[in-house]
């Protein structure tokens, strides 16, 4: 399978195409009803397939499994319950005989308390790690010492007897923060990285990135303005969207430690990073974080949002390219965080061919793109009943949040096989029926399937270096289309697309004349300079005549 971007080049990842696999629940090798990695090797064809150029591995790192592995006890063991690090290597192996690079998901921000670092650290105030970890008195009154919040619910402080302290935590209880004050901390966090890149790693997703430093002074939040939408994923109900996080997180210190972080990354050629952005300006916090010799990329929860409009998605675009600057964004519609897209901006009833055409759009935009698993197949949220629910930020916060166990459902791999083929035994989360009909081996068996589009597209993609490197031009369209132009190498690609489920009619740009360009997947009709849509269609036409200015 041609992949996207030659992999020679140390810049592959520019215009790339990255798979996210969340391993709990991509393929169960060994019956235990949790996908680990064995069963991660045995199904990248699948991957391959597509036409990417990476995955992105959500963490396999020792874990108590209280926030499923984002809570890292060791980071350089593999969980037994994923498997072992020779399994981890044959992995690697596999991934790159098959023409795919492989990227780790880093939590850097925090560890477990289990973490042989924390259970040192908080023996007493004197111990070689007890700066490792952000602790501080409580105020006169007993309290925390700060309003400083929890994204998982309360106080982002807990105290611990023993020290007699406070310790921060901006997730669970049982994830202490790492104090990134500390120039040792910072050390061995670098040697962290190196770890996997010695072991043949070609990048890293970085988990909330912006997270690494804390205001030294530990100075209050201000309060933010109640009801308003926020663009970083944060639930309106959830108190933490009741702050401007202006001194618990995005911290200038940050840039600083993103420029050795790089000159790490710089030392193994072709490695990259994209950071994980959520905070009150996420788009300027991108902007500033991918450029000055600091991160390679990163991406926002802007087009995570239950809002979705051709009018949303514009002005996300128009304002993510007034400010990226030299800077390189990272584009997703879907993670492990986020309900399922088709849900989320389709409904209950989602056309599959919304996922084409929000397919196509996403890999059109200039940038780097995250798939993430199961968007190939149009998978709808799963309705997951309190009782099974896995995710402690759910449980908190349910009913009116019901987390994030919806989106993290198992893959369907054979429609009349147990468990969908993804396991002999029931799965740790369960499969909705309703995704039988989608499983891998329904779709590859239709050619109108998505997969079929996905495969495609990337295919076709694949020889438009204008929709990987391209400079984006913003034309003006009606309802809900969508209109743009790519331009790279003498090449001018007009790219157009129809988010709603009604036909329309769109005009050329005056004084232009176009070829209708087939072999992506799509049908439209070009005639006397009107282009004909379908109901979520799109069309690519390369452009003669009146040159762009704007």
């Amino acid at each position: 399978m041609q992949a996207q971007v030659q992999s020679g080049q140390p810049d592959w990842w520019r215009g790339g195409v990255i798979y996210q696999i969340y391993p709990r629940s991509f393929a169960d090798s060994d019956g235990d009803g949790v996908g680990d990695l064995p069963g991660i090797t045995a199904r990248l064809d699948h991957v391959a397939k597509l036409g990417v150029d990476a995955v992105w591995l959500s963490p396999f790192f020792k874990s108590p499994m209280k926030d499923f592995g984002y809570d890292v006890s060791d980071y350089r063991a593999v969980d037994p319950l994923f498997g072992t690090l020779d399994d981890f290597d044959a992995l690697v192996s596999h991934a790159h005989g098959l023409g795919l690079k492989v990227m780790i998901d880093l939590v850097m921000s925090h560890s477990s308390d289990q973490h042989p670092w924390f259970q040192q650290s908080r023996q007493d105030r004197d111990n070689p790690r007890a700066d490792w970890y952000v602790w501080a008195d409580a105020r006169p009154d007993g309290t925390p010492p700060n309003n400083w919040l929890s994204l998982f619910g309360g106080s982002a402080w807990q105290w611990d007897s023993r020290r007699g302290q406070y310790y921060l935590h901006n997730f669970l209880t049982s994830q202490p923060d790492l104090n990134f004050h500390n120039p040792v901390v910072r050390r061995q966090m670098l040697d962290e990285v190196e770890f996997w890149l010695q072991r043949g790693v070609d990048g890293l997703r970085l988990d909330v990135v912006n997270f690494y430093f804390h205001d030294a002074e530990l100075r209050d939040n201000p309060a933010a303005p109640r009801g308003e939408a926020r663009a970083d994923g944060v639930p309106l109900n959830n108190p933490y969207a009741w702050q401007h996080h202006l001194y618990d997180k995005t911290r200038p210190e940050n840039l600083d430690f993103l420029r050795e972080l790089r000159a790490l990354l710089d030392r193994y050629p072709g490695s990259t990073s994209v950071g994980e952005i959520g905070s009150d300006d996420p788009l300027g916090t991108m902007a500033e974080y991918t450029a000055g010799g600091r991160l390679h990329m990163a991406y926002t929860f802007n087009l995570l949002t239950p809002e979705f409009s051709a009018a949303h998605v514009r002005r996300t675009i128009a304002e993510m390219e007034a400010r990226i600057g030299s800077g390189w964004p990272c584009w997703s519609i879907g993670n492990h965080d986020i309900a399922r897209v088709m849900t989320r901006w389709g409904g209950a009833a989602a056309d599959p061919a919304l996922a084409k055409v929000l397919m196509a759009m996403l890999l059109s935009l200039r940038g780097s793109v995250c798939i993430y698993q199961g968007e190939e197949l149009a998978l709808t949220e799963a309705d997951i009943p309190f009782e099974r629910l896995r995710d402690p930020y759910g449980i908190t916060f349910w009913p009116e949040f019901k987390g994030r166990d919806g989106c993290r459902t198992p893959m369907p791999w054979q429609a009349d096989a147990p468990h969908a083929g993804f396991s002999a035994a029931e799965p740790w989360l369960p499969i909705p029926a309703e995704h039988l009909a989608r499983a891998v081996d329904r779709q590859v068996a239709d050619p109108a399937s998505p997969l079929h589009a996905y495969r495609a597209f990337l295919a076709w993609r694949s020889r438009r270096p204008a929709l990987q490197r391209g400079s984006i031009a913003l034309l003006d369209s009606p309802g809900e289309t969508l209109l743009w132009l790519r331009e790279y190498g003498g090449e001018r690609l007009l790219c157009a697309f129809n988010l709603a489920a009604t036909p329309v009619e769109l005009a050329l740009p005056a004084g232009s004349t176009g070829t209708l360009l087939s072999g992506h997947g799509f049908q439209a009709g070009l005639d006397a300079g009107r282009l004909a849509l379908p109901g979520y269609g799109a069309a690519f036409i390369t452009l003669e005549g009146a040159e762009h200015h704007g």
